[in-house]
């Protein structure tokens, strides 16, 4: 387990060994969730879809994962991982050592590349509010109001859930559906950040 699973988890020593046929079940299963989702609105895929995709029985589905919004938070964990560990270590300005507000910019333009590659499993792991209970989530949360509070912003608590609707699965393909450009979902993104956090310095 990496640091960063430890930092999220609070987990200490290794994880429990799978056994070989979980971990093909496990695999196949998501190899089939994700070429479910990648077809159609995963909003319209049920569990029956991906039993029967998968070539295994419910029993088997359901002893791993509870529902599809379960399955579709599984096939994001490594990609939205691979951002939170940029924003807790990586290099400026998306990891520590900028300006809120360029801080800010860069968090929303990596995750419009987090939605370009992947929006279709984001809005699955989204469907109704589990897009506020996921540990992801939870970590934007953390990271927008760490934010706000350094940049001494009143009342940072009322400013998070508005400064993280603009990259909601549903927003960012609505707004591609419209014909807007990645870079100017990102130029728009940008001046949100800073008119809330400050203008851009230098």
């Amino acid at each position: 387990m990496n640091p960063l699973a430890r930092d999220l988890l609070g987990a200490d020593g290794p994880a429990p060994v799978e056994r070989a046929d979980a971990a093909r079940n496990r695999a196949k299963i998501l190899a089939a969730a994700a070429e479910l989702f990648a077809e159609r609105d995963p909003r319209t895929v049920t569990m029956d879809d991906i039993a029967k995709a998968a070539g295994v029985g419910r029993g088997t589905l359901y002893r791993r994962y509870p529902d599809v919004v379960s399955i579709a938070v599984a096939l994001l964990d490594e990609h939205e991982r691979a951002l939170q560990e940029q924003l807790l270590r990586g290099a400026p300005p998306l990891g520590p050592g900028a300006p809120p507000a360029a801080r800010l910019a860069a968090f929303y333009a990596a995750f419009v590349g987090l939605l370009e590659r992947h929006a279709n499993l984001v809005l699955g792991a989204e469907t109704g509010s589990a897009r506020f209970e996921t540990g992801a989530y939870g970590f934007w949360r953390t990271h927008i109001r760490t934010l706000l509070v350094e940049a001494a912003v009143p009342e940072p608590d009322s400013l998070i859930e508005p400064l993280l609707a603009p990259v909601a699965a549903e927003v960012y393909l609505n707004q591609r559906s419209r014909g807007l450009t990645n870079a100017q979902i990102i130029d728009g993104l940008t001046r949100v950040a800073h008119a809330v956090l400050g203008a851009p310095r230098g």
